[in-house]
């Protein structure tokens, strides 16, 4: 296994990381087995993964949970990262970046963690309805309380970023020293703008949904839709796919590519995403072990430079305004 900086910062973490969406049955995408998740977390432990990412709001508190049991024995060697912002009730105030709410959610994650700590502690998204200020100043006592270790955020566009950064600058504050972007071959719009801030100010990306709901694993190939995890959940069509005819001749490649290396298609688009730019982390999860086996493959794959090359032109995304008459001037 690959170990990478978290962004500027000097955690090392592995270059594959698991992600425990999966834990609890919330949008009937997973599963409340505790031996299974056991089963994954040994098994991804012992490929040489470190980081596991979670949320609050991932089945409303069981994926942590189902995480701290998994983890109990090994706590001080892992690096456990989870998020706070969504609603965990019909309470007006159990949801937001409020200091009302994330210092409430904070100790809720603490005690279903079982851990005095939270190594990367993220906001799940951006809040319209907080100051910034309110909600980073928070962040900023429970790094004083060591409560939180590293911040990081999730899903804002650059701008909202960059001014967290700058309030945080001017204050003294902690940094984001993570941005948990979706990223894949599919969709690669964080490149136009999230990546050349990432890079510029410093943050590691760690990447959700590299596999875009199962969609490059070759199981949607020509529409054909079999077992994956979004396929008969809420959240089908999630992440969306721009362009079918293109994604189908992205995993057209993958499989082609794949063959060369005696693995599946899944494991060069993750491989491919691991050598991107500013990326630190790549999060796997899966509801099954034998998905999960062939899943932490890609660690051991290296592409050729015409491999990579080649899926890195296919997938190439259009270029939008103001970024194209940038690169032309």
């Amino acid at each position: 296994m690959k170990y990478n900086k978290l962004g500027n910062t000097g955690l090392k973490v592995s270059a594959l990381s698991f992600g425990t969406m999966t834990f609890g049955d919330d949008w009937s995408i997973g599963f409340e087995d505790q031996k299974r998740a056991d089963e994954m977390v040994d098994m991804s432990i012992d490929a040489g993964i470190n980081l596991f990412d979670t949320a609050d709001v991932y089945s409303y508190g069981v994926s942590e949970e189902m995480l701290g049991k998994a983890v109990k024995n090994r706590r001080q060697d892992l690096v456990i990262a989870t998020k706070v912002m969504g609603a965990m009730s019909d309470d007006v105030n159990d949801r937001g970046l409020s200091r009302f709410h994330i210092m409430n959610s904070v100790e809720n994650s603490l005690r279903r963690l079982g851990t005095d700590y939270i190594d990367l502690y993220q906001l799940h998204a951006f809040d319209e309805n907080t100051p910034l200020e309110e909600t980073l100043r928070t962040l900023e006592d429970l790094v004083n309380q060591g409560k939180v270790r590293y911040i990081g955020m999730s899903n804002h566009a650059a701008w909202q970023i960059a001014k967290g950064l700058g309030i945080s600058d001017r204050n003294g504050w902690p940094r984001y020293a993570s941005a948990q972007m979706h990223y894949s071959l599919i969709n690669r719009d964080i490149e136009h703008e999230v990546v050349p801030l990432a890079e510029e100010e410093g943050m590691g990306i760690l990447v959700w949904s590299p596999l875009n709901g199962g969609y490059l694993t070759g199981k949607y190939r020509n529409d054909k839709e079999t077992d994956s995890r979004f396929a008969t959940s809420d959240l089908e069509d999630f992440p969306p796919v721009p362009d079918k005819k293109v994604a189908n001749e992205i995993v057209d490649n993958l499989t082609e590519i794949g063959s060369n290396h005696g693995v599946g298609p899944a494991e060069v688009a993750l491989a491919w995403l691991m050598e991107r730019p500013a990326v630190s982390s790549v999060l796997i999860g899966s509801r099954k072990t034998e998905q999960l086996k062939s899943n932490l493959k890609a660690a051991e794959i290296e592409l050729t430079q015409d491999e990579y090359d080649r899926l890195t032109e296919i997938s190439e995304p259009r270029t939008p305004y103001p970024q194209w008459m940038l690169n032309m001037m």
